[in-house]
């Protein structure tokens, strides 16, 4: 059972995601909070495996809520849900290490399909969200400092940064998943970051990857 928290300041917001969630099985929303120091506060005293985050909210925000819940509770796969699509505001909450992030225009099996992803550690982002780290990669030149990486590691963060799963990856270079797995884990060691995720923005403002 995964079990979820709804942090937004619209009660009618979340009235809609509570039935839409409540009808899935394996999902279960354990509590729901009208902004970013409720959401804290839950995490400090409760057991739950997603949060859903708002970030334009009252009082502490979602941004500054996601810093807090990933530093004490690093456990709990944040994903972002707002209707901010703002180059600032992507980069600094994913820079944060959040599971996903979505726009409130995600239809209802998406969002259930990203609720299961977050266990599975599978990169979230709304179309939208994608276009603005790809954008970021127009017309790179390389950095001729790679960290390391080897070619097939290159090759396999130019995949990440495209949004795709182990899987893809996998299928894509004709190698197995747990190959995927072994090369990501010596990508975040070398980059020195904690998920894929964060391996994608570095590689981004490093020019790490041309996808031209």
């Amino acid at each position: 059972m995964i079990r979820v928290v709804i942090a937004d300041d619209h009660p009618l917001l979340r009235e809609g995601l509570r039935r839409i969630l409540e009808f899935e099985d394996g999902i279960q929303v354990v509590c729901e909070v009208g902004d970013g120091q409720g959401a804290i506060n839950i995490a400090r005293n409760h057991k739950f495996d997603v949060l859903l985050m708002d970030l334009n909210m009252p009082g502490v925000n979602g941004v500054e809520a996601c810093r807090v819940i990933r530093r004490e509770h690093p456990e709990i796969g944040i994903l972002v849900l707002t209707v901010d699509d703002s180059d600032d505001k992507v980069f600094q909450v994913l820079q944060l290490g959040v599971a996903g992030y979505l726009l409130k225009d995600v239809d209802p099996q998406t969002l259930v399909d990203s609720i299961h992803k977050v266990l599975s550690g599978e990169p979230i982002l709304s179309p939208a969200v994608t276009g603005k780290l790809l954008g970021q990669l127009s017309h790179p030149q390389p950095n001729k400092e790679n960290f390391g990486l080897s070619e097939r590691e290159l090759e396999i963060l130019m995949h990440v940064v495209k949004g795709a799963s182990n899987k893809e990856i996998g299928q894509a270079l004709f190698i197995s998943e747990k190959t995927v797995k072994n090369h990501l884990s010596s990508i975040f060691r070398k980059l020195e970051v904690e998920d894929r995720t964060q391996a994608a923005l570095k590689a981004i403002k490093l020019k790490l990857v041309d996808l031209e």
